[in-house]
């Protein structure tokens, strides 16, 4: 029988994971997404269009590859709506290829309410969370109060109504409630949209593919560093997007993984609040964004930019247990005369290579190795063979930081900006 393989963040996200999955979807059959709602988008590039998808798994635009949306994702079905008819306008077959599992949960217009009224009442504790109602929608999964997909062919209108008063008298307990009738009657005819798609009990349909000898890439959402309990707490997402996420949110076991592909940036960016230690308020940290165009893909919001933290990143590694890396972006550093790492912490006067408990903002000093920059582009290379030394060396310390080898550098937005090492 056939293993998985997992492509996920190992960052805060925005790595670049459509890009990498895009370009890996011709080795497999099949791309299935498990976890995240559409707060997590992943834009594309190629034939000088740019794609953003936030649901869809991002092996889409390979024709011929079935895609499936897995049960540990949280669906939006007016945002899936939207972006499946912007899909449909490009000439892409979607009801053909996507299949969607009766397991994902749904989220409702009050999931968005509660969303907006819990940010409110945190004051200055504010998350960040994007307000589209993904965290509202996992507790309700987790106090087992959910809707779910396969709930569309089982009584919904009923299940519907009681979970919509639930959520009705929280949000006039908070004094929060507001009109969303208008919302809710365009939520209700993207309802009927979903039912257009093939439902399937994922789980059954992944495992008997898989001993059929089929290919299967499970795709990821979000990054390691936001995991519900490995990242940094509580400025995380719902969600585990780590690799046993995997197993959770698609139904597959643990025995059945094989190659867990981690995908990371040059450098380090972050979305919203929370401690990120090598956080950069200089020009340096302004280049960085102006080069990388450093903005949500979904959400449009300005994104943090640092050096990269290998502290933060072997641990990464070690929780997923990846078996090879993909360095995003390269090319952004490609002015810079100086590139640095951070390979140790200082917490307290002591120094530690290990990530910590916590990494409250202010708490953690980094410590930096230098090193020469490449000082020319990237961007036009076709092979690895073109790379300058400076670069090459920088690869080298960082495969022998992090005792993983780097399979496939990006050196450009575009699919064909891509050199694979090894795979």
């Amino acid at each position: 029988m056939n293993k998985v393989d997992v492509l996920l963040g190992l960052q805060w996200g925005d790595e670049g994971k459509g890009k990498v999955v895009d370009v890996l979807t011709p080795r497999y059959d099949i791309i299935a997404r498990f976890q995240g709602g559409p707060n997590a988008g992943h834009t594309l590039e190629f034939d000088n269009k740019k794609y953003v998808l936030r649901s869809i798994p991002s092996g889409i635009f390979q024709n011929g590859r079935e895609n499936i949306i897995g049960n540990g994702v949280v669906l939006d079905p007016l945002l899936f709506m939207e972006e499946a008819k912007a899909l449909e306008e490009s000439g892409i077959d979607l009801k053909k290829l996507l299949k969607i599992s009766r397991k994902a949960h749904l989220i409702m217009p009050t999931h968005r309410l509660l969303d907006a009224a819990n940010e409110s009442m945190k004051g200055k504790s504010k998350i960040g969370t994007t307000g589209k109602g993904i965290g509202p929608t996992y507790t309700d999964k987790i106090s087992r109060n959910g809707l779910r997909v396969g709930d569309l062919e089982h009584d919904f209108a009923n299940r519907y109504a009681q979970a919509r008063d639930r959520h009705v008298a929280m949000l006039e307990s908070m004094g929060c409630l507001s009109d969303f009738s208008e919302l809710e009657a365009k939520w209700l005819d993207a309802v009927k949209y979903l039912l257009e798609y093939q439902l399937i009990d994922s789980e059954h349909y992944i495992n008997r593919n898989l001993s059929e000898g089929k290919s299967v890439l499970c795709e990821g959402a979000q990054g390691t560093m936001l995991d519900i309990d490995f990242g940094s707490y509580p400025f995380v997402t719902s969600s585990n997007t780590i690799t046993a996420g995997a197993c959770v949110g698609l139904g597959v076991a643990p025995r059945k993984i094989g190659d867990v592909y981690g995908i990371f940036k040059a450098y380090c960016t972050r979305v919203g609040s929370g401690p990120f230690p090598t956080e950069l308020f200089d020009e340096d940290g302004s280049k960085m964004r102006d080069i990388g165009h450093e903005y949500g893909a979904v959400t449009g919001r300005e994104r943090r930019c640092g050096w990269i933290d290998l502290v933060a990143l072997k641990y990464a590694v070690m929780i997923n247990g990846v078996t090879k890396l993909i360095m995003m972006k390269s090319d952004v550093l490609d002015s810079f005369p100086t590139i640095k790492a951070c390979v140790a912490y200082e917490i307290d006067g002591k120094v530690t290579d290990e990530f910590p408990y916590s990494i409250e903002e202010g708490t953690v000093k980094p410590i930096y190795k230098e090193f020469p920059g490449w000082q020319t582009p990237l961007s036009h290379l076709t092979r690895e063979s073109q790379f300058p030394k400076e670069f090459s060396d920088y690869i080298k310390f960082l495969e022998e930081y992090l005792q993983t080898p780097i399979a496939i550098v990006s050196i450009g937005p575009d699919r064909t900006q891509t050199i694979v090492r090894s795979l």
